[in-house]
């Protein structure tokens, strides 16, 4: 891949804030705040960028993504030439983009639907170049660079700990992007609903996006929140300290809502960096009771299993997109230790409920 970019600019002037621009999903509590008081926020045209700052950028050129995700989770259609509010953030995809933050406000590019703004630096095959941008400036006001933290619903401290009453807590994990894990939390939710529980479900990792928390809320979750409530559009490259809390941070704040189930996903394979860490740190095991595994096959699924066992989890079952082929089920039924569960199958009251009081007895 061979992008060309043109030169940033070096000397800051301020400029107004546009009359009309785009917001997006992962600044949609920064718009809230700029709506309420415009004139309190202008744009700086030079500095050196942090993840989570705000930038207003304009479409420059349209390849990859299409469309930004707004505050509400529309998909709006990006013209040349439209201004969006973006955060600045890293981005890991293996089927996608890896990004970073870039050093200035140089041209850069729209790494994510959900709204970030990075430079991309690898790409997989079969993905277009990435949608470019010219950043006009980071947005500012009175305290300075305006960072999405500074408007986060909630707060992250480092010094935590787990609730000692908390309810029933479920992770949903896989061996990677797309192996089906948003479908099988929702598919969760579903049937837990269904069954009389108050289920509140949250995203602990990823890449700022409004899809998968609509659908944990379209399958009956009564609370829902994702990393992005605390003031982060992606999580990667995170200081470990900051992904430990923000882990137990979220599964207490869901505690709260009342729940008597708590599920929570963490995004891409169980070998990306932060993930592999967390999996085996003792403040996160003692926070969750089940794993339930999502795996594109019965391989994957073996290998998946093991590995989180071998950290000292217990998965409860593994399901995930493996699950809509009957030859791979098979396969993985035949070479897993714990049930393999078909995913829509867990939209089941029935089903679900026997697979946790299984995972319950067995786990005791």
């Amino acid at each position: 891949m061979t992008i060309t970019l043109n030169q940033p600019v070096t000397t800051s002037t301020v400029l107004p804030l546009p009359a009309r621009f785009q917001a997006s999903y992962t600044t949609r509590l920064v718009a809230e705040g700029v709506e309420k008081r415009a004139s309190d926020f202008w744009l700086e045209t030079a500095g050196t960028p942090k993840a989570g700052d705000v930038v207003i950028a304009r479409v420059t050129q349209i390849n990859n993504h299409k469309r930004v995700e707004t505050p509400e989770s529309r998909k709006a259609i990006l013209f040349e030439g439209a201004l969006v509010m973006l955060a600045y953030g890293n981005r890991y995809a293996a089927d996608q983009f890896l990004a970073h933050v870039p050093e200035d406000l140089g041209p850069c590019h729209l790494v994510a639907a959900g709204g970030i703004a990075g430079t991309v630096t690898a790409l997989h095959d079969r993905m277009d170049e990435p949608t470019e941008i010219e950043p006009l400036g980071l947005l500012t006001d009175a305290n300075g660079t305006v960072n999405v933290r500074d408007f986060a619903a909630h707060q992250n401290p480092l010094n935590v700990e787990a609730k000692p009453n908390r309810p029933q807590v479920i992770a949903v994990l896989g061996t990677s992007m797309n192996s089906g894990k948003s479908t099988t939390l929702a598919c969760l939710v579903n049937g837990l609903d269904a069954a009389g529980h108050k289920v509140a479900a949250g995203k602990i990792t990823g890449t700022g996006a409004g899809n998968d928390r609509m659908i944990y809320h379209d399958a009956g979750a009564h609370s829902v929140i994702d990393f992005t409530d605390f003031g982060y559009p992606t999580t990667f490259k995170l200081n470990f300290a900051e992904i430990r809390a923000l882990s137990i941070n979220m599964i207490n704040v869901l505690a709260d809502t009342g729940a008597d189930t708590v599920i929570v996903e963490i995004a891409d394979g169980i070998y990306q960096g932060e993930t592999s860490r967390l999996l085996r740190d003792q403040l996160f095991q003692h926070s969750i009771d089940h794993v339930v595994f999502s795996a594109v096959d019965a391989l994957g699924a073996k290998a998946g299993v093991s590995e989180l066992q071998a950290a000292g989890l217990h998965v409860a079952a593994a399901s995930g997109v493996m699950t809509a082929s009957p030859l791979a089920t098979a396969e993985a039924t035949e070479v897993l230790n714990v049930p393999v569960i078909p995913t829509y199958d867990l939209t089941n009251p029935a089903t679900v409920t026997a697979v946790l009081a299984t995972a319950q007895k067995s786990h005791a």
